[in-house]
Formats: C-alpha cells, structure tokens, sequence
C-alpha cells in the first residue's frame, strides 16, 4: 500500500492488514476457505457445495489462494488432487469468525416472515457471505487507512485525514472513499467537516485487531489489545440505529437457503474451527446464482 504519514509501527502494522485483506477479499474466497475448513476436498466434492460458481470462477479462486498460502494443492495421481487448508489458512477461520460477527451484528438485514408464526423476523444470512459483505466495506483502496487515521486522531479535517492517510494525493481524492464510508455508516461528519469513527466504525476493533494478530503470525485468541484499536468489543457495543449500509445482498444469502452464523462474542469465537452448520444449514440448492456486476458495494 501506499505510504501513510502515521508512526513507523502504526503504518507497518497497517500495512500488514491491509495485504490481508487483499488475500481474502475478491468475491467468493470467504466461500471457498470456509469450504475447505473441515477437510481437504477434491474438486468435485467442493463443486456442489458451490453450485453458483462456474469452473471459470472456482479454478481461478482455488489457484489465487493456493498462490497466496492459504490453500494446499496436493495431488496424489494424476486424477485425485485434493484442496485443503494450510497451517496459515487454517489459522485464519478465527478471524473469519470475528468477521462475521460483527456483520451479523453490524450489516442490514431484510425483514422475512418466520416459516412457523409467520411474523416479520430480520433474515438470517450465511456466515460465508456475512464476512464477504463485511469485507466490502473495509476493502475498497484508502478505506481502512482512513478508518485507522480516524482512530488514531479521533477526529479530523479532509485536509488531515489526507495528509495522513493519503500523502500524496490531491486533496480533492480524499472525498470519494470519504463519502462511501460516511454512507456505509462507518464514519459521521460534523456541519464543521469534521470526520469521525460512527459507533459502527469504532465496533471493528475486533475486526482489526485479529487480522493485526493474523498477519503478525500471532495466535488471534492469545494475541495482546492491540495498541491502537485496544481491547476487542463486544458484538454489541456500538450498535445504535439503522443496519449499516443499504446495498441488496446477493441471492445466495436468502433466508431458504443458508443460515447465519450464531451471534456471539469474539472471545468466544475465536479459536473455534468452522463447523459444517456454519456455512451450510442444509443442501444449497443447485442452481445458478448471477455474478454480481464489476466494481461497486456486492450488497
């Protein structure tokens, strides 16, 4: 990433995150690492767990995590390779967890009828496309060194925030992903132009703070408070108001289909393994599911 006028240690650790999230971002690689949490797979075992994929989408997936440590290709004859996880990307399912629950708490949910009682109830959402649409936020360029300057200072002018998290660049570059993090419900303004972390955008420090830990090759459950983030957050601290964000999600989180991940603390989550429930509730069914457009939020 570019360079930051934050501390030294501030920027490296920054940095380190923001690679992380580069790995584990692009579309469908949440789907695919949860995929393979259990046990290693072979490609037509991991096929109709995702049905919506085409062979286009899962090879290119399956080879850019493989490429990036995440995924071990092992092939035992010429027609039985397996795909499972490495050390790394097995270690990397607690901070998915984090993850996902903060979305469960933080993210917009539709109002569906309960199959029994028939009562409007917020939907419940795949664990896997929980943490994707979690990771739209944070991702897009300049987004999470805006919300860690905006940490770090408290409060900030554009012209700060700018100077600080992007040295640089014109000034006037700093209002687009600005004005994408105040709609997201990640950062509020003040009439004076003043840019703050909302209750919602305070609430990722678990979020930050594992990754931090990942990427440091530190065991996410026994890593320290982070410095700049402290002490991780209940998943219901900060939750005030509307769901962040109003973005539709993709059909492969409808409420027939897939089950959410149970709402609990990031203490107790983080150094459990996925279990096959939290991804799947039962058979997906097997039909296509359109790619979402380039560019843009996926929700």
């Amino acid at each position: 990433m570019a360079t930051t006028g934050l501390p030294p240690t501030t920027h490296t650790d920054l940095s380190r995150v923001t690679e992380t999230l580069e790995m584990i971002a692009p579309r469908w690689s949440a789907w695919v690492l949860m995929t393979l949490a259990e046990r290693p797979l072979r490609y037509a075992e991991i096929k109709p767990k995702l049905p919506w994929l085409a062979d286009g989408q899962l090879h290119p997936r399956l080879r850019k995590l493989t490429e990036a440590g995440l995924v071990e290709r092992t092939a035992y004859a010429p027609r039985h390779v397996t795909y499972g996880l490495t050390r790394r990307g097995a270690e990397l399912m607690p901070v998915l967890a984090v993850i996902a629950t903060w979305g469960n708490t933080h993210l917009e949910k539709d109002l569906v009828p309960n199959a029994k009682t028939g009562e409007l109830e917020p939907e419940r959402i795949a664990a896997a496309d929980t943490v994707e649409d979690s990771l739209v936020l944070i991702t897009p360029r300049h987004a999470t060194p805006l919300l860690w300057t905006l940490k770090a200072r408290g409060s900030a002018s554009a012209k700060s925030l700018a100077a600080d998290a992007m040295p640089g660049y014109n000034l006037s570059t700093v209002y687009p992903p600005l004005r994408q993090l105040i709609d997201d419900g990640l950062v509020d303004v003040t009439d004076a132009s003043v840019f703050r972390l909302s209750a919602t955008g305070q609430a990722l420090a678990p979020v930050y703070s594992a990754l931090s830990a990942w990427a440091a090759g530190r065991q996410v459950a026994t890593a320290p408070a982070h410095v700049l983030w402290g002490p991780a957050l209940s998943p219901s601290q900060g939750r005030t108001g509307t769901w962040v964000t109003h973005h539709e999600r993709q059909p492969a989180s409808r409420a027939s289909e897939v089950a959410a991940a149970p709402a609990v603390s990031a203490a107790q989550r983080p150094a459990a393994r996925w279990q096959p429930g939290d991804l799947f509730s039962h058979q997906v069914p097997a039909r296509p599911i359109a790619a979402p457009p380039a560019g843009g939020h996926r929700r």
